[in-house]
């Protein structure tokens, strides 16, 4: 029996692994991918798979599909629509206006997961949230699994515009988090207790099909960051 979330999961590393390749130089632009067929071999993994990942790579406009000749390498320089860039965050105001600007944005991407979300969905979700606590406990920053958390909510909302802002954040994302928890004068262990409560009333709001909870508990979490890096 096939498990769609398995899939979807699998999907993901499958993407990450083409992206890979378009970075290596091994297929400059304009170039011809390898088969599906070949593909699928390469990174051992059903062709429906290999597709999901591929329909994400077209979306973003990594490669195209010429009818009859398979995929192809964009060329990166004759895009139209450029990538969003936020730019560095350059100094302490600028996180503080970040971290206001991020409570604003996912208070509403949250909300809307609390609507959108599926099963599958909030099965992310919960994965997440949990790779991120055994991250921590296990002594690590927790940086991209927060990252990733949220990045599982932006997809529970249903709209792609929030996760495609989301990704155009992310380098600012790991510099606020890196942020808050070097100078945070709150002990790491209560920090680690804020963060998991923080991020369980988030998953559980949603789960509740709450949009005002969810808002709430995203709110919370974000000007909680707020405040352990400024003590405000």
């Amino acid at each position: 029996m096939n498990n769609p979330r398995a899939e979807r999961l699998l999907g993901d590393v499958v993407y990450e692994e083409l992206t890979a390749l378009l970075g290596s130089g091994e297929l400059p632009p304009q170039s011809r991918l390898p088969s599906e067929n070949e593909l699928s071999q390469r990174l051992r993994v059903s062709r429906p798979v290999l597709r999901q990942a591929l329909a994400r790579l077209r979306a973003e406009g990594r490669i195209s599909t010429r009818k009859g000749a398979g995929n192809y390498v964009a060329d990166s320089s004759a895009a139209t629509t450029p990538k969003v860039s936020f730019g560095p965050l350059t100094s302490i105001p600028d996180v503080r206006s970040f971290l206001e600007f991020r409570s604003s944005l996912e208070g509403e991407m949250a909300a809307r997961a609390a609507v959108h979300h599926d099963r599958e969905s909030l099965a992310e979700i919960g994965r997440r949230r949990r790779r991120l606590e055994s991250a921590m406990a296990a002594g690590g920053d927790g940086i991209e699994e927060d990252i990733a958390f949220h990045a599982a909510i932006a997809q529970a909302s249903g709209n792609r515009f929030f996760s495609m802002t989301m990704e155009a954040l992310a380098e600012q994302t790991r510099f606020s988090i890196g942020l808050i928890r070097q100078l945070s004068d709150r002990p790491l262990a209560l920090r680690m207790q804020d963060v998991y409560r923080e991020h369980a009333a988030i998953e559980q709001a949603i789960a509740s099909g709450d949009p005002a909870a969810a808002r709430d508990a995203m709110t919370a979490h974000l000007v909680g960051g707020i405040a352990r890096l400024f003590g405000k």
